[in-house]
């Protein structure tokens, strides 16, 4: 598969195929006649749709394994138990869609009356079929999840990505653009291999201006459930996520410790919250959902300030 070249300008812009950096591409007939600057017409659609869908915010991390699904279906089950409260979980993660199984839907769309699940795992016969799809049947499918699936009255449109700064993350962004997306919660553990796709991953979300909520640093650490001493699972690192989100200005939302008894749930499909109320993890999610509805309530405020002005 032949590759975009770095610098490209894109599309839509006036150097679309003039550039020097187009020279050589295979799409530079098409770009520089225009054709490809085409609008797209689901982007208004789907602006439209939105209209009814109040904070949307995506769960991203550079690397795959580091609780990314995990923490998406745990943000969506804290919200949730505000019975007031109307949730949607989306999962864009077309070739690892985890999130049927982590929510115990495997067959079916809904975890219960103010919680809705939508993901590419319901559209397969099985589990274990392998979508082998490239980049524009992906954007199609993420496209239509955003305009076809009848979202209703929601309060968070909570979106699952998979790992890294491709495809999927340019059109989820892109077609959310003009529905006002509240921001990134960015995941990571504290190992430095993990820090350094974080770093690409906020270098993204600054391109593409999306506003980022912060970082969680997930399995950060080990409580013994008995004596309750703590150890460090990942080898420490130079400063770790603390001091990587105060060199690149971002917040710090929180850490979760790891908590044995959350790999299990997820296996079950069942809420960790439930099962283990007072964890030291649970405490930390509680903390960690509060700073990122306060957050989106005061994004909120400001655009309504700017509407009103």
């Amino acid at each position: 598969m032949e590759e975009v070249p770095h610098d490209c300008p894109g599309a839509d812009s006036a150097q679309a195929g003039r550039g020097a950096s187009c020279q050589g591409c295979p799409n530079q007939r098409l770009c520089a006649s225009g054709a490809g600057a085409t609008p797209d017409t689901a982007i208004e659609e789907i602006k439209e749709k939105m209209k009814t869908v109040k904070h949307k915010i995506l769960v991203l991390s550079g690397k795959g394994g580091v609780g990314k699904s995990t923490f998406s279906a745990h943000l969506a089950h804290g919200l949730a138990e505000d019975e007031n409260t109307q949730i949607a979980l989306l999962d864009i993660d077309i070739c690892g869609p985890s999130i049927p199984k982590i929510m115990g839907l495997e067959g079916e769309q809904y975890v219960e009356d103010n919680l809705g699940v939508m993901s590419v795992g319901f559209l397969l016969s099985s589990p274990d079929d392998a979508v082998i799809w490239r980049g524009p049947k992906k954007n199609g499918m993420i496209k239509q999840f955003l305009r076809d699936v009848d979202w209703g009255e929601v309060d968070y449109l909570i979106v699952d990505t998979p790992p890294g700064t491709s495809d999927e993350h340019l059109s989820v962004v892109r077609y959310l653009a003009t529905a006002h997306i509240d921001g990134a919660v960015i995941i990571t553990t504290p190992q430095e291999v993990s820090l350094q796709d974080v770093r690409k991953e906020i270098n993204f979300c600054r391109k593409v201006k999306l506003p980022i909520i912060g970082v969680v640093e997930n399995m950060s650490g080990f409580i013994c459930p008995k004596c309750k001493k703590e150890s460090q699972i990942f080898p420490p690192t130079t400063g770790g996520a603390e001091l990587m989100c105060q060199d690149l200005e971002v917040p710090l939302l929180g850490r979760v410790p790891l908590d044995p008894l959350i790999g299990k749930n997820c296996d079950k499909g069942q809420s960790f919250f439930i099962d283990a109320p007072d964890s030291p993890a649970t405490l930390a999610y509680r903390s960690i959902i509060q700073r990122i509805q306060e957050f989106c309530n005061l994004h909120q405020s400001k655009e309504e300030n700017l509407i009103s002005s």
